[in-house]
């Protein structure tokens, strides 16, 4: 078995190391353990360790009441040996560098997992987005795509949307980027709206992605989906997609958490009625066919399936123990600890790791990339069929390396993506 030690004189810059945890740690941890599983590869595993770039920017604008306010930016390409940087950008209090940084990796070996031929990049600015009006947001969008436009571009990096961002954030900073380029550009962006060269299908890939490979890991342990029970954290794009496609495929979803509240019902929510609800009142809080339970008793929710969709480390060492359910589905991107990772494995229940189970999303945006480049537009059904199609294809590769390696599904996700991006930057070798 190959060494893991690293090789001297590569040490990492301190704001790179494990020891600086928060996302990024948690992201090395991961690489640590796909290290001795490269083969010869591994002289290359310092391109893992290393973002390509990053980018701080100063985010100023004019507020409405007159004054100017300063946000914090930020663009992490962490590698693009195998096509374009790609990933969201997203608006929230408590983004850091080392969260942008995580999440770019995670795109990296996410587009590299499921072979879509794109690098990883993510963006964010620290803002709370609804302590701004409309138009605060518009001038920050553009401000900030402005700042970034000298590394983003459809053949070098491009943003999509994630937390707090949506199809009219991504057309504003495809309008910022084309007016300075003084070209339309349609590809800078996916996600975009329907009708500047978004795609069908987009809105509901992602949680269409957990449904396709919560189907596969199931049919693998012999779980019947139609019977299944499943909780769900974060009822956003993503959760909310997932819990309507497994209702509908005769799952009960027996519990939803979201920011303001936990509901229950061990007979069932009313999927259709629950979202009606959130799209009228943006939230689960006071809906009235469920129970409310306390914050944290969610993670003792007797379920078969738990899909957690919100944001990172969310499943720890403090709560992994309780957890009832058989499988776990990463909506979000990375909600479970390389600790919580190692008792759910001692424990027997399966985690479906974020970097295949959320890629519906990044492969629908590389089917708008494709159409806004040929101009030629796919159907709705042509687009689920493709998606459907590589998203089962990349599961049973992994789970294949998972049951020849003896390893966790993150694991094997982890080693069929790093060699195939360190193959790549192999093949390019170094320049100058």
């Amino acid at each position: 078995m190959p060494s893991t030690s690293k090789p001297s004189g590569s040490a990492l810059p301190s704001y790179l190391q494990a020891e600086h945890l928060g996302p990024w740690g948690i992201y090395l941890q991961q690489v640590d353990r796909v290290q001795p599983y490269l083969g010869d590869l591994e002289r290359w595993v310092e391109t893992l360790r290393r973002p390509k770039r990053m980018l701080i920017v100063d985010v100023p604008i004019h507020l409405d009441d007159g004054r100017t306010a300063h946000f914090e930016g930020y663009r992490v390409q962490h590698n693009t040996s195998r096509g374009p940087a790609k990933g969201g950008v997203r608006f929230h209090q408590d983004v850091t560098l080392s969260e942008v940084m995580a999440l770019a990796a995670w795109m990296s070996i996410k587009n590299a997992a499921v072979n879509v031929p794109f690098g990883g990049a993510k963006g964010g600015i620290r803002v709370d987005p609804k302590q701004l009006s409309l138009g605060e947001l518009e001038r920050m969008t553009r401000r900030y795509t402005s700042e970034i436009g000298i590394i983003i571009g459809p053949t070098k990096d491009i943003p999509a949307p994630d937390v707090n961002t949506n199809e009219q954030v991504m057309a504003w900073m495809m309008d910022t980027y084309c007016m300075n380029e003084g070209s339309s550009a349609t590809g800078v962006v996916t996600g975009k709206p329907l009708d500047l060269g978004g795609s069908l299908g987009r809105r509901e890939a992602t949680g269409r992605g957990v449904f396709t490979v919560g189907q596969e890991a199931a049919r693998h342990i012999g779980m019947d989906v139609s019977k299944a029970r499943l909780a769900v954290q974060g009822f956003g794009n993503v959760g909310s997609v997932a819990a309507k496609l497994f209702a509908q495929a005769g799952a009960r979803v027996v519990a939803v958490q979201d920011h303001s509240a936990t509901i229950y019902q061990a007979s069932g929510l009313d999927v259709p009625a629950l979202l009606a609800y959130v799209a009228r009142f943006g939230t689960v809080a006071g809906f009235a066919q469920a129970e409310v339970l306390a914050h944290d008793r969610f993670w003792d929710v007797d379920c078969d399936i738990l899909i957690p969709a919100a944001l990172e480390t969310q499943i720890t060492q403090a709560n992994a123990g309780r957890i009832q359910a058989r499988m776990i589905i990463e909506g979000a991107n990375g909600p479970t600890t390389p600790q919580a990772d190692d008792i759910l494995l001692e424990r027997n229940v399966l985690v479906v790791p974020d970097v295949i189970a959320n890629a519906g999303g990044v492969t629908v945006s590389y089917f708008e990339w494709v159409q806004d480049f040929s101009s030629y537009f796919w159907s709705e059904d042509e687009i689920n069929a493709r998606l459907v199609r590589i998203m089962q294809q990349a599961f049973a590769g992994i789970w294949q390396v998972a049951q020849e390696k003896k390893v966790s599904l993150r694991t094997a996700a982890f080693i069929v993506a790093c060699q195939r991006i360190l193959h790549a930057r192999e093949l390019r070798g170094l320049y100058p």
